[in-house]
């Protein structure tokens, strides 16, 4: 869909700041990326490739895809970033194209900011630059190939 932003994504018409994490037929996993500015290092957006918004909308195959690899970049966050818990969540309030966020926290984050959205205001949170998120996203996706069976 031309109004899409996710879809305008996919077909390479927005830069972003990290490289494209994993692409298959059925999901698009990359850094989510703050229009230059600084971020949470490791917070990670799975797209559905096709144009579908809701999770109920998926067919099998696509469920199959979109979980393995949920699993998956959740397992590279713990071992290669060293998250000792991943959040995961789809909101669909401003963007109609299903998407998830998974937001890693780390060791040392206070309890109360714990959350998917509350680490964000942890103020020693690990926010990095396009260069971090960049690095970041090189190991997520070195991880991802060297551990394709997992």
């Amino acid at each position: 869909m031309e109004d899409c932003f996710i879809c305008t994504k996919h077909v390479g018409k927005i830069e972003t700041a990290g490289p494209v994490i994993y692409e298959d037929d059925y999901v698009y996993v990359g850094h989510i990326d703050h229009n230059g500015e600084p971020g949470y290092l490791g917070h990670i957006m799975i797209d559905l490739k096709r144009h579908a918004r809701l999770i109920g909308d998926m067919n099998l195959a696509e469920a199959q895809a979109f979980g393995a690899i949920m699993a998956r970049v959740s397992r590279a966050l713990v071992n290669s970033e060293g998250a000792e818990h991943i959040y995961s969540l789809v909101s669909g309030n401003s963007v109609s194209h299903l998407h998830m966020h998974l937001i890693p926290r780390y060791p040392g984050t206070p309890k109360e900011y714990w959350g998917a959205l509350e680490v964000y205001e942890w103020s020693e949170a690990p926010v990095g630059d396009t260069a971090d998120i960049q690095s970041l996203s090189i190991r997520i996706k070195s991880y991802l190939e060297d551990h394709q069976h997992e």
